[in-house]
């Protein structure tokens, strides 16, 4: 049996702390990052601008956008399922706040995140990229 696939991408965004910027979405318990499914025809950084507009009501500011590369992990809301992330550095322009389907959000000290529940993305392969 094969595991279903999800395409997303994902914002890695810092603040002046080197902290990570975390979602939580409506009805879920997990954080992660903001970002989302790549919708037919979009390509992977209209994708990322989109969602993250969407998710927090911020703009991306377009000299800031590194690619980070592309990495798989298990869904966080999707039992059988893997992400498929692109995931790209970037700097917001505006104040990031919970917009749309997301409930919540929080800064995460790399080195030491805590108790909160981070989706495998993030706690296994986000976090780590960070600290390096």
């Amino acid at each position: 049996m094969t595991e279903a696939v999800i395409r997303i991408v994902a914002a890695v965004v810092l603040n002046e702390r080197n902290h990570v910027l975390v979602v939580r979405k409506r009805g879920t318990s997990s954080f992660m990052q903001p970002g989302g499914k790549i919708e037919p025809g979009e390509e992977p950084l209209q994708a990322l601008i989109r969602e993250v507009a969407e998710e927090l009501g911020a703009g991306v500011n377009p000299s800031s956008v590194r690619s980070l590369g592309d990495y798989r992990a298990a869904a966080a809301n999707e039992p059988g399922h893997v992400v498929e992330a692109k995931l790209y550095l970037v700097s917001l322009d505006g104040e990031p706040h919970p917009a749309a389907e997301i409930e919540e959000l929080a800064w995460v000290d790399p080195q030491s995140p805590g108790v909160i529940e981070l989706a495998p993305l993030t706690r296994h392969t986000v976090l780590a990229l960070v600290r390096s």
